[in-house]
């Protein structure tokens, strides 16, 4: 066998457990302001994510009655969709633990299960993501705590065109006081949607919240975090492909003394 048949062998024994999107397929977009019938922690002392990553459950040296310590998240996805930017970041920062947030529970069973077969083929790689089904326009606060998430992830949200449903936008500058607390001051928050007036809508709205300042064009274009925003997922994919517009908005977590450029 030759090199380049072991190499494809292997690519087809990595691939051959992964989950078939067509049998968790959902609809597009789901309402955000309806009532879900999922778990909802009443704070983040009460989410047990030691089921999530395993890997990196330790116990403490110093207090023998505190086992199964976890270093906390810092990366969340936003409606992470099918988990392709999760599984892109996992290996540029595989000691940062990251959770995608998904409302359709078929779509966030099917990253469950990529991200278990991802593992199972790849040993002590993609250890680091997860997933949770939850409402984070209703619930984030009950799984992050103040200034705990260095970066925040809105990867084409539902623009909501009909005005009656802009309350639906997963921007807005009230929402925008719950990602300000949950986000470490330095943090950023990252937005890219396909739909120009949403994308003015997400820019106006951070350039009108006082927690929070947009970066820097050098820094945008050395982060690497940013290369991936319109090619991870499955929606950016798409438009890449019809030759589509991305629209940027990308902003760090400041603090309240600080001046906004």
């Amino acid at each position: 066998m030759s090199k380049n048949d072991g190499k494809a062998t292997q690519g087809k024994r990595q691939s051959a457990h992964l989950p078939r999107k067509r049998f968790y397929r959902a609809r597009a977009h789901s309402n955000p302001l309806s009532d879900s019938h999922f778990p909802i922690p009443i704070s983040p002392a009460d989410v047990d994510y030691s089921s999530h990553y395993p890997h990196f459950l330790h116990s403490s040296k110093n207090d023998p009655d505190e086992d199964d310590l976890l270093p906390k998240i810092s990366f969340a996805d936003i409606g992470c969709g099918f988990g392709g930017l999760l599984v892109k970041l996992s290996p540029l920062f595989p000691d940062t633990l990251m959770i995608g947030m998904e409302l359709r529970d078929k779509v966030s069973e099917y990253v469950k299960e990529r991200i278990l077969a991802l593992r199972a083929s790849n040993p002590g790689q993609y250890e680091n993501i997860s997933v949770v089904r939850t409402n984070s326009m209703k619930y984030l606060p009950n799984y992050f705590c103040k200034g705990q998430l260095s970066k925040i992830f809105f990867l084409f949200p539902d623009p909501h065109f009909k005005e009656k449903n802009h309350r639906r936008r997963v921007i807005s500058l009230q929402l925008l006081d719950e990602y300000a607390y949950v986000m470490e001051v330095g943090g950023i928050i990252y937005t890219i949607t396909d739909v120009e007036e949403l994308g003015d809508w997400m820019k106006l709205c951070l350039d009108s919240h006082p927690l929070f300042s947009a970066i820097l064009e050098e820094e945008f274009e050395a982060d690497p975090v940013v290369k991936l925003l319109a090619s991870a997922t499955e929606e950016g994919q798409k438009v890449a492909r019809n030759g589509g517009q991305t629209f940027y908005a990308v902003f760090r977590r400041i603090a309240p003394e600080d001046p906004i450029v």
